[in-house]
């Protein structure tokens, strides 16, 4: 009975978690879905892959809807023995979106409990961790593996203060399960960012190991975390090796070329340009906005309303009142350093308040090392702005230069301040009350000291966007004027709205100190206006307007009279859409060039920046590419027929050896590619020959297609070298001429050939990748070995407890 009652706040505490996700995003109950830009994206990639596995009851692993061909193994690819996925499923039971925010919830929640907060605290910090602005923002837009694996986070940590806690079994199983789900949720980028701080936060505890002499302990602790780690990534062996095999065949890979497009050098390997990786950069002052929302402009489409000065333009320019309202429903206010902005990164006022009030009263070192994550990922967030860092990472940090968007790293100071916050409120009602006003007032003065500040500088900015010049010559000076005069005003309102929440937590606490009101109602009110604080800031940028019929979501694009078209000839061909190159509306009816992905293959990207965008219409030829969506002026979409595409496989007279990749590349610029194909000598050393023959009938016909299985029929009086036009990928692919394997080499930069005999063939190709089949064996090994060390840590458990109570 005493368990059941200490659980008891714990089920409050959860089902609470249950009722507010489902609240927050209640049209799931009405059997809506919110439309994801991304995972329209996603589903538009994926869509031969699901339709067969939902025809075959089988994996492909590999898709030519998208890119001329890839694996689908960055493409929700289904793998054998995944156990940790099915423990995800279950924790993940509500309707999407609400299922994120539910582990939001839960596992911040699980994290506060293991630094010693009460239920009824935990429960508010929880709150204010899921609905800070960016984690709802991502939601919005459908970045669900970057959510997935940020609702993660805090367990992992949870787990590593355990075990440095000497909590060895409780930690490590807790650190096994969660680093297994987190590296499952299958976000590497946000999964890095956590290692980073784990290193900041080991670090901490390591050092304060050392100064007391406890290195049994700290051997212990490593101990522990190491078996935790290696079967946690075991029990993600397939998805783990599969995407490392992939990583150098895709655009984060190093470059194999060594001249850029316009034919200057390249000055670095690395595939992803320094602008690249840092185009989204946080400003430095603009870092500000992470205690008042719209410091900086808010987002690229916001609200101004009948009272702004866009309105009042509008209106002096003739504009019906109806449509200037309609007009001002969307504005760029935003004027800060990153291209797009949905949402600012707003962590809250009072949840700054509280942090810095951490700093002042919690006696715990630990505070150190979520204030030094804090730090560290704020100014590695300035990216370009800071490059000083910013280089020294890219070029000397492992992995760092594989990911873009280092303003995303703020995620780690989205969960450090929330920490701290309630930190600082479970400290503040420890303390005997004549020591609370002091640190109180040190908080609060900090805190509007700093609005304060903020407010008086507004005369050092100049409020201009980077996107004013269009403006200025599309509509002229008075509307960038208006647009400026708006973002004044929200600078304004939202310091004021900020310094608000500030003084009514601080003076909440003060009530209390003065003994108006009692602990608990002093901690539910901060906790109130902490949560709400955020959530009327989050309802700006998510909410119920951004809820669609199911259908519209899995169904998310329209068959135009042009897809109707070219979907009545039953070949199989490529499809490029001119102006829909970089999405994945074409890869959802048709096999397509292009696609929607941050790790597309990097020699098809090349492709289109070394050859396509020159106008070489060869690549498109023998990339099959038989129609080309193009736009008339009118805005419509129309079919051009490309009849001098290659097809599907054709024999070639001439081989161009050539000794690397540059040379490959150069080749293509005047190739005759229905004559020659194009091989490095120095890669496929079985090619000698530079001639083949070929007679006037020569043909392969391609009989069968499945992504996974293509079958032909070639016939040639002479021993031939067949290209075909499917992309060319190391691992995995099987080229069988009458059943016998044979050498498949890469041709013209980025497509397969084989040597054919002379007569008539069968030739088959399978996709049968072995790192499936080695990572499954590793999986379910892991997950054995895990499961047996669940059991074991529960009866030790339980045999310590017997002794203890004996």
């Amino acid at each position: 009975m005493k368990q059941l009652q200490k659980f008891f706040p714990h089920a409050l505490a959860i089902l609470g978690f249950v009722f507010i996700s489902t609240l927050y995003f209640f049209p799931v109950l009405q059997g809506k879905q919110i439309f994801q830009s991304d995972i329209a994206q996603y589903t538009g990639m994926a869509k031969e892959q699901n339709d067969f596995r939902a025809t075959h009851q089988e994996e492909p692993y590999w898709t030519n809807s998208a890119f001329g061909g890839m694996p689908t193994y960055q493409l929700g690819a289904k793998y054998p023995h995944d156990y940790i996925g099915a423990i995800d499923d279950l924790l993940r039971f509500l309707p999407r979106p609400a299922d994120y925010l539910f582990l939001y919830f839960l596992g911040f929640y699980g994290l506060l409990l293991v630094l010693k907060a009460d239920p009824l605290k935990a429960f508010f910090g929880a709150l204010a961790f899921g609905f800070s602005t960016y984690l709802i923002i991502i939601l919005g837009v459908g970045h669900n593996a970057k959510a997935h694996a940020i609702a993660y986070m805090p367990l992992v940590i949870a787990g590593f203060v355990l075990v440095f806690q000497k909590k060895y079994i409780w930690g490590g199983l807790l650190t096994m399960f969660a680093v297994a789900l987190e590296v499952n949720a299958n976000h590497f980028q946000m999964t890095y960012y956590l290692l980073i701080f784990l290193l900041i936060l080991s670090g901490c505890f390591i050092y304060e190991g050392i100064k007391t002499k406890e290195y049994k302990t700290l051997l212990y602790a490593v101990g522990t975390l190491f078996i935790a780690g290696i079967f946690a990534i075991g029990a993600n062996a397939t998805n783990l090796l599969a995407t490392a095999e992939y990583a150098n065949f895709s655009t984060r890979g190093k470059s194999n070329l060594s001249f850029n497009p316009d034919g200057t050098k390249r000055t670095t390997d690395v595939a992803m340009s320094r602008d690249y990786i840092t185009e989204y950069s946080y400003g430095i002052a603009e870092s500000f906005n992470l205690i008042a929302p719209r410091l900086f402009g808010g987002s690229n489409n916001e609200k101004v309303g009948t009272d702004s000065s866009m309105f009042d333009f509008m209106i002096s320019q003739g504009v019906p009142e109806a449509q200037a309202t309609d007009f001002v429903s969307g504005m760029p206010t935003y004027w800060g350093d990153q291209p797009i902005v949905s949402a600012p990164a707003y962590i809250g006022a009072v949840v700054f308040f509280l942090g810095i009030l951490a700093l002042f009263i919690d006696e715990r070192k630990i505070k150190y090392a979520f204030l030094g994550g804090a730090f560290v990922s704020l100014i590695l967030s300035w990216g370009k702005n800071f490059p000083a860092l910013t280089d020294f990472c890219i070029d000397y940090i492992p992995m760092y230069n594989k990911f873009r968007a280092v303003s995303s790293i703020q995620v780690i100071l989205e969960l450090c301040f929330p920490v701290l916050a309630i930190m600082g409120l479970q400290s503040f009602f420890k303390l005997e009350k004549e020591k609370q006003l002091k640190p109180l007032l040190q908080s609060g003065a900090v805190g509007l000291g700093l609005i304060l500040v903020l407010f008086l500088s507004k005369s050092l900015f100049s409020f201009s966007g980077g996107s004013d010049s269009y403006f200025l010559e599309s509509y002229g000076p008075s509307f960038v004027d208006a647009l400026k005069a708006d973002r004044k005003s929200l600078y304004s309102a939202d310091l004021l709205r900020s310094g608000f929440f500030i003084l009514i937590a601080a003076g909440t606490l003060w009530l209390f100190v003065k003994n108006r009101i009692a602990q608990n109602t002093a901690i539910i009110l901060v906790g109130l206006f902490m949560v709400s604080d955020l959530f009327f800031v989050d309802k700006n940028y998510v909410s119920n307007k951004d809820f669609v019929n199911a259908r519209d979501v899995e169904v998310p694009f329209q068959e135009t009279p042009a897809d109707t078209e070219i979907l009545k000839d039953p070949t199989n061909y490529r499809v490029f859409d001119v102006q829909g190159l970089m999405q994945a509306r074409t890869s959802y009816f048709h096999k397509a060039i292009g696609g929607y992905s941050a790790v597309k293959p990097q020699r098809i990207q090349q492709l289109f920046d070394y050859q396509i965008a020159k106008n070489n219409t060869e690549v498109l030829n023998m990339l099959n590419v038989k129609y080309v969506i193009q736009t008339d002026k009118e805005g419509k979409e129309y079919p051009i027929i490309n009849e001098d595409a290659n097809g599907n496989a054709w024999f070639v007279s001439q081989v161009e050896l050539v000794k690397n990749s540059d040379d490959e590349m150069k080749a293509l610029d005047k190739l005759n590619s229905k004559e020659v194909a194009v091989i490095n000598v120095n890669e496929f050393l079985t090619i000698k020959s530079k001639a083949f023959a070929k007679d006037s009938s020569a043909t392969i016909i391609l009989d069968t297609y499945k992504p996974n299985n293509l079958k032909y029929t070639s016939t040639n009086s002479k021993e031939g070298l067949a290209v075909f036009s499917e992309m060319y990928y190391e691992k995995g692919w099987k080229a069988l001429v009458d059943g016998k394997e044979t050498p498949i080499m890469r041709a013209d930069y980025a497509l397969r050939a084989i040597v054919v005999p002379a007569g008539k063939h069968s030739i088959e190709f399978k996709f049968d990748p072995q790192v499936v089949k080695t990572g499954s064996a590793i999986t379910l090994v892991s997950c054995v070995g895990m499961l047996l060390l669940l059991v074991g840590g529960l009866y030790s458990e339980r045999k310590k407890q017997g002794t203890v109570k004996q």
